[in-house]
Order: structure tokens, then sequence, then C-alpha cells
């Protein structure tokens, strides 16, 4: 059976910004602070706009509400309608200063151990009145994410993207922009038997018992895929979600792992641990700054990703 039909001519927009607000809260009473409404004020709306659209839109959770697969599906076509609706009637330069926006990223843990004490450091300066989440990351291609607007934007080594990105050229809807690059290193602690050997070969490497991360729920990670190549196996005893976890087993056991060399720095116990060069070609990590196209001409979002871009050049220069 087909849906009931939404009358658009008596349905009252205001219901909309509502709507968005909700979504992005997940909690009625958060929602109308924003908003500037009173509680039973925002319930009252989305009663109505329930009634108008035929659809449940939220159920109630222990924390707030939680958005049915229909206001999903509404959401990212609401906010970009929204957003367009803003940069039309309110142009104006984004002013971090004195406007209050919030905004989501996505990444691994190991960019965020890089980019958030500089971003910190970056919104202190600037006295930015803003609201910066981040989510992790549990996928390769955040572009669902993305194109369902539940972040701004993603940080991090997204190689199979940037290939789909290539063949679809300028159809494309969303960008990928280059940031920064390094590259994957074997790390143990300081007191592991490979630490006093020196290079490692790959029958050493292989032998070893090791602890991979794999935080996309990929069946194996891009050293299995390497190793492959070459007709080799490694003995994976654990796998973990997290980079910060697997520096703190490896710091604490006869594990191998494989990190971004920038990262092991800010584990907080760079000196237990020992990096040594891979004995086989792994790509280097090229991290970029993924957005979609929708956000091209939003001023707030400019301001973003030139905020995100500065943080990338000192994480850069920190590396060096």
């Amino acid at each position: 059976m087909n849906p009931r039909p939404i009358n658009f001519r008596t349905l009252d927009l205001n219901l909309l910004r509502v709507f968005n607000e909700v979504m992005v809260e997940r909690n009625v009473t958060r929602a109308a602070e924003r908003l500037a409404m009173s509680q039973p004020a925002v319930s009252n709306a989305l009663r109505r706009l329930r009634q108008a659209t035929h659809a449940e839109l939220f159920v109630p959770t222990s924390t707030g509400v939680m958005p049915t697969a229909q206001a999903q599906a509404l959401w990212p076509v609401v906010r970009q309608a929204l957003a367009s609706l803003r940069q039309a009637l309110a142009p104006q330069d984004f002013d971090a200063r004195h406007e209050e926006r919030r905004f989501t990223l996505a990444m691994a843990d190991a960019t965020a151990a890089l980019f958030l004490p500089v971003l910190a450091d970056a919104l202190q300066r600037e006295q930015a009145q803003v609201d910066l989440r981040v989510v992790s990351l549990t996928s390769r291609d955040p572009r669902p994410l993305l194109e369902q607007g539940e972040v701004d934007a993603a940080l991090g080594f997204f190689p199979d993207v940037k290939s789909a990105l290539e063949t679809e050229g300028d159809g494309a809807l969303t960008r990928l922009e280059p940031l920064y690059t390094c590259r994957y290193q074997a790390v143990m602690r300081r007191g592991h038997r490979l630490a006093a050997e020196g290079a490692l070969t790959l029958d050493a490497y292989c032998e070893a018992l090791h602890l991979r991360v794999n935080f996309a729920g990929r069946p194996q990670g891009f050293v299995d895929d390497a190793l492959a190549k070459l007709g080799r196996r490694r003995r994976v005893l654990i796998t973990v979600s997290q980079f910060a976890t697997a520096g703190a087993m490896v710091q604490q056991s006869d594990l191998i792992t494989v990190l971004p060399r920038s990262y092991v720095p800010a584990t907080g116990f760079a000196a237990e641990l020992v990096m040594r060069d891979l004995p086989f070609e792994m790509p280097r990590i090229d991290v970029g700054l993924l957005w979609h196209r929708r956000h091209e001409q939003d001023t707030a979002q400019h301001w973003l990703r030139g905020t995100l871009r500065q943080a990338a050049t000192a994480v850069a220069g920190n590396l060096h």
C-alpha cells in the first residue's frame, strides 16, 4: 500500500527546523534549548510533524529519542534545504567568535590524537563559539555518513574512496583533499627479543605473534594484503578496533603491531616502544579531508575546512 501523500501547501516549515535540531541532539530537551523553545512546544511540533508525514519519526529511549528509518531518510533532504535557505537569506561570512554552530567530525583515534590538541588550541585562541564533536570511524568509506548528514567532515586514510572519486570525476558528490602523508611502522616493546636484532627480516616478522588493528570491519588488514602478495602470512593473536589499545597492549606484551609512525609519539609512552621498518612494501598513509559537495557554499563549513587545513599544516610540521 502506498504511503499517504503529504499536503505541502499546509505544512508549517518551522516544523522542519524543529525536526533538524532533534535529529542533531537526539534529545527533545536539548533541542528545545537550542531553539529557544519550551520542551512541550518542541514535543507538540513533533506531534504535528508526525501527523503531517503520517509516519513515526522518533521512538523514546532512556537518554532521549532515536530516529526511525523514515526520519533517517528524510533528514539529509531537510538538512540540505535548510542549509541552502540559510545561505541564500544570510550569506554573510561566518564569524566563529560570535556565532554558535555545531560540527561533527569522524576520524580514527590515531588521527584524533594528533589533530585534537592542535584544534583545541586553535579554537581557544580564536575564542570560537563552536561545539565540535568527534565520532569514531568504523569504516574506510565514510561517504554514507556524509550523505546522511551524520557528520560534517571525515579525516583519515581512505584509499578506496580516492579510487572511487577518481572514477566518478566531476560528478562525485564528495570531495577528498590531501592533508599530509606518513608511513606504517612495526611497533614492539623495548624489551622484545626482536628489538635487539636491528632490522626486521620477513621471516622474523612472520614468525612473531601479532596484534592487528581493524576498525573498519574488514576480514583482513593492509598488512595481511601486503603479505598475501608475497605468499606469506602472519599469526594474529588478537584484533582490536583502536590504535590506542594496540599501543598499550604491545607495551605490556610480546606482541608486535603496526601503527602509523606519526601516532607513536602521541601514545604518551613512546620511549618504551621500538619502531622498525616493515620488511615488505606497504602503501603510504595519505591522510585526507572528506566532505560533501552540498556544503561547498556554506560559509561556516568553509571556516571549518580552513581550520582543519591549518591544523593539518601544524600536525605535518610536528612530524618532522
